[in-house]
Order: structure tokens, then C-alpha cells, then sequence
């Protein structure tokens, strides 16, 4: 797979590589990203890693969500302190 168009959104060119390896679960996936140098994709390409980082440093992977809390989990969360 190559990504030659950089999104803004870092989570979009995600998707399309995730989308790629189920695609291709038999077989060896590689993903390239061209990138020329003094261009808009390098200055994207800037930015997104910058919010890949920010992310990283917001949301853990493997954090659980509030999705996946209890009932009395949610309710001492979110439970006013006098």
C-alpha cells in the first residue's frame, strides 16, 4: 500500500492501512508513504505527527473508555465532592 495523498486527519490514513492488512491477512502487507521534501505533504506530514503525539500523551492504548465502566464506576467519576 502506498499513501501518496496525505488527510489531515491522521485516523483516516489509519483506517485505509488497517482496511489494507484485513485485506490482505494471507499475505505480507507493506505500507510506504512518499513524501517530497519542501512540499504541503511534508508540512501535513509535520502536523500529523504532532497530533499523533498529543494523542499519545492524552489517551493511553489499551485505556478503557468510558464505555467499558461500571454502573458504581461512572457514578464515583462523576460524583460532586462537598
Amino acid at each position: 500500500m502506498i499513501h501518496y495523498d496525505l488527510w489531515w486527519n491522521p485516523a483516516v490514513e489509519d483506517q485505509a492501512t488497517d482496511r489494507t492488512y484485513r485485506i490482505g491477512q494471507t499475505r505480507t502487507v507493506m505500507v510506504h508513504r512518499l513524501i517530497s521534501l519542501g512540499t504541503f505533504e511534508e508540512k501535513i506530514n509535520t502536523m500529523m505527527a504532532s497530533k499523533r503525539e498529543l494523542a499519545g500523551l492524552t489517551v493511553a492504548a489499551g485505556e478503557s473508555g468510558l464505555s467499558e465502566l461500571s454502573n458504581e464506576e461512572l457514578r464515583e467519576l462523576f460524583k460532586l465532592e462537598g
